[in-house]
């Protein structure tokens, strides 16, 4: 079920049910000309409307399995939610600090599953990890030893295989915060620390 306020607070804790069609779904976002993708998402077609976004994906018994965050608008009962551990340090951090200040790499990484879509994405191959596509400009891991095209791993020692497992662990912590990424790059591997930014 999916909970929210469609079309504004007039439709306040309108309640739809659903089906529950994939885990790990990735889609492709456009915006500006510019395209990103959105990985290990939980597609449902239950009613996404303005204002739902952001409610939760329920269970019938009240148990939260995912914020609401995109539909395709080109399709009738295609929606998609954030799945709920990737949120629960986020409302841990609430608890604890009552703010949250979300901190960042700076980098664009993505599954294995994203990289046939990526242009030249043929020619790269690996079984785990995530897919340094993209190092931001003066972002905390420019400068650092990290490259494109290099495999991460682990971060602290967490085994990483989607982005989810790297949102997951950076949303524990803080910007300024000092992480040791695993990497491969070809035959070598190597460790390199860096300090989280804010983003």
């Amino acid at each position: 079920m999916l909970s929210g306020n469609p079309i504004g607070f007039e439709f306040r804790r309108t309640v739809t049910s659903g089906i529950i069609s994939a885990k790990n779904r990735t889609i492709k976002i456009e915006e500006t000309d510019k395209s990103s993708y959105m990985t290990d998402l939980i597609q449902t077609d239950a009613t996404i409307n303005p204002g739902n976004s952001g409610g939760p994906l329920i269970y019938p018994n009240g148990e939260v399995l995912g914020i609401n965050t995109v539909k395709i608008s080109s399709a009738e009962g295609i929606g998609f939610a954030v799945p709920i551990n990737i949120i629960k340090p986020i409302i841990e951090s609430f608890k604890i600090a009552e703010d949250f200040e979300e901190a960042t790499i700076g980098i664009y990484a993505y599954d294995k599953e994203v990289i046939p879509y990526l242009n030249g994405g043929s020619n790269v191959s690996f079984n785990k990890g995530i897919y340094v596509a993209q190092i931001t400009k003066n972002g905390p891991a420019d400068g650092t030893e990290l490259r494109e095209g290099d495999i991460i791993n682990s971060i602290d020692n967490v085994a990483l295989n989607t982005m989810n497992d790297l949102r997951q662990y950076i949303y524990t912590k803080r910007p300024k915060d000092e992480v040791t990424l695993k990497i491969t790059r070809g035959k070598i591997n190597k460790e390199i620390k860096l300090v989280l930014g804010k983003k």
